[in-house]
This record gives structure tokens, sequence and C-alpha cells, in this order.
């Protein structure tokens, strides 16, 4: 076996793409720094705990696990930049009111989240903190669709979800905590068999209301259904009511819009409104997001939040990168001060200007430039190779 064999779902990035995902990270990063989103960078590495605290079980089974040699503690590789976010804003800002961050780094993942993703992904994503109303959840929606387009991203599919719903049934039938996990996992298995059993107890409107939750996803009509035939608990209701304006709001930003009332995705640590974005020739999720108010108590401080992450390298792989920008090849002259001059205009210009060195001027090989700073008439000029 070769040794510099890399492992399974780890790959290198070369040159073409790896500028490809720059710029898109650049062009969000400045997309979100003008809508007053402040740029963070949580370290890769943090003890267990931190990285674990209001993230749910998943992250447990998704992080990679070190000892440290310092403190003979439990230390994580981060899988999910949105805990650290909300620790650095309890903690470390400590803010009363409104708090943006954004942030982007690389995850790693023990294994993939998909077939054909990677185990380290590079997420970029805003978090909003010290709101609790259907104005931040809009603006982080915003955003995301917004980012997306920047990134080259086009027919965006979007699917609303509410967490609520499926806590309000559980609520207001006082199910208790086992069976509440058992009926989750059904859901998110879509596994009617099972859900179907575990609801044999119920008493028969909360029966047929959970049963009802894997069928309602579609259009608008999912909501006047779930209106007709949900218990009429006042935090389903809310949900409806919440899910309904936001989807007036984001329908002309997108190619089409769909309720899932069964999205249970993050239901450990999401409070509210979930959101997913889709794009053509993709299986996964492109973005998600969702509201997750509950996350501040693990840090002692519980602040409302809303936010969105996606993959810079999953949305580099939907789209075939433009070729690697050709560089102006300029010969080497020490103490040529006219020619260092003229080299420092074409970089200030943003041109590409690679010097040669000495003992390589005849060679042939000089794919990434195709023009050549030459010498005429006491003026220096560029050619066509």
């Amino acid at each position: 076996m070769r040794n510099w064999l890399l492992p399974e779902y780890i790959e290198d990035i070369l040159p073409t793409e790896a500028l490809a995902i720059e710029a898109k990270r650049r062009r969000i990063m400045d997309w979100l720094l003008v809508h007053g989103y402040q740029l963070v960078g949580p370290p890769l590495l943090e003890y267990v705990e931190s990285l674990l605290s209001g993230s749910g079980g998943d992250s447990n089974l998704r992080m990679f696990k070190v000892v440290d040699q310092l403190s003979g503690r439990m230390m994580g590789l981060r899988a999910d930049m949105t805990p650290q976010a909300a620790r650095i804003d309890a903690h470390l800002l400590n803010r009363n009111g409104v708090t943006r961050l954004c942030y982007a780094g690389s995850v790693v993942h023990t294994v993939p989240s998909g077939l054909t993703r990677t185990r380290e992904p590079l997420q970029i994503g805003a978090e909003l903190y010290g709101h609790a109303g259907l104005e931040s959840d809009l603006e982080i929606q915003r955003l995301m669709l917004q980012s997306l387009a920047i990134a080259g991203i086009e027919k965006i599919h979007l699917d609303l979800g509410h967490v609520a719903v499926f806590r309000g049934l559980v609520k207001g039938a006082g199910i208790p905590g086992g069976l509440e996990t058992e009926l989750f996992g059904a859901l998110q298995a879509k596994d009617l068999s099972i859900l179907g059993d575990l609801c044999s107890g119920l008493d028969e409107n909360v029966r047929q209301a959970l049963m009802l939750l894997p069928e309602l996803y579609g259009d608008r009509q999912v909501l006047v259904r779930a209106r007709k035939f949900l218990p009429d608990y006042p935090e389903i209701q809310t949900a409806l009511d919440e899910l309904e304006a936001v989807a007036a709001e984001l329908e002309p930003l997108v190619d089409t819009l769909a309720f899932d009332l069964a999205d249970l995705r993050g239901y450990q640590y999401h409070s509210g409104m979930v959101f997913a974005a889709y794009a053509k020739g993709c299986p996964n999720a492109v973005a998600l997001g969702g509201r997750y108010d509950e996350i501040g108590k693990a840090f002692g401080r519980a602040r409302p939040a809303t936010g969105f992450s996606m993959d810079l390298r999953e949305l580099s792989g939907l789209m075939k990168p433009d070729p690697y920008p050709k560089g102006i090849l300029a010969p080497y002259k020490r103490n040529d001060k006219v020619l260092e001059k003229e080299i420092e205009r074409l970089r200030n210009e943003g041109q590409i200007v690679v010097m040669e060195l000495p003992g390589h001027e005849s060679d042939q090989d000089a794919p990434d430039c195709d023009r050549r700073l030459m010498m005429h008439q006491g003026v220096w000029k560029i050619e066509k190779i």
C-alpha cells in the first residue's frame, strides 16, 4: 500500500478547483460582512464537552476524538462550527442586543453524510443571536438564498419545516419522553408501520395527526390540510402561521418551494423553523439552517438564535470551474528597478506575473503563462507566447 494515499472520502483540492472555491468564499464573506455579520475564527480543536453542548447526539458520532497530551482530557475535531459560534456569542462577546456572526473553515466528520460527500467539508455560514421574531428568520433565509446565488447556484428548491408541529403534538397529548424519542425515529425514517404501532395506544385524534405528518409534504395545500386535520394546539397554529408568512416572502426568490411538516432534522437542538435548499444535480441539500433558541442554555446563557451553513466544496462540485487564469512570464534581472516597477504595477492591477528563475530561462514548460514581458526599444511590453 502506498503511504501517500489519502483515506476514503478525504481528498486534495487542486489549483483550479481551489481557486474557484476561494473565489466563492470571498464573495460570500464580503456579502455577509456588508450585512453586519462579523467574522469569527473558532479553533479546529476543543474539549469534547464544549463541542457537544447543545448540538444533539448526532455530533458525538460524527466527531473525531483525541486525548490532549497537556491536560489528559478528551478533545474533539469540530464537526460543526455552529456550537462554536454560540459559545463565542455567550461567553466571549457577551452582548445583550443582537449579534451577527459569520465563519468559514474546515470541519471533519468520522463518516461522510452522503455517498458523494467528503469527510472534510469547508463550512461557511452565518448566525444571528438575540432576536426571536420572524424578521431574523427571514433575514437568515434571504442571506442563504443570496449566498447560493453568489456561488452560482440557480433554480433553487426550498423546503420549509417547523419542529414545533411535532413538539406541539407531543406536548398537547402529554406523550412521555421515551415514546417521543421512538416517534421521532419513526418519523425520521418515514416508517409508517413502526409509527402506526407506536401510536396505537394514543388518543385517536393524536394518532391520526401523527400518522398524517409524513404525508404533509408539498405546496401550500399542505398548510390547508394541516389546519384542517391537526389538533388546534396553539404551538401548531403559530408554527403554521409562521411558515405561511415566510413562504410568502421567499417564494419570489426561489424556483420552487415546498413544506415538510415531518422534517425533524436537528430535532434535539432546533426549536422552530427549519429549512433546506436543494439544487439541480445534487441529491443532498446544498444549504441547511433553522432556529435553535435552546442552544444558549448549554452555555449558561439562553439566547434566541437562527442561522444557516453550507459546504463550499460541495457547491463547487456542482459546476465546472473556470480555467485557471494564465499569467505573464517575466525575466529574471537582478536590480533592474524599471522591471521591478513594471511587475509591481501589473500585480497591483491583479495580473499574475511569474518570475523566471536563473537556469530555467529556456524551459518550454510554462503552462501557467500565455504572455511574456519583453524589452522593446527601452520599454517593457507584454507579448503573447
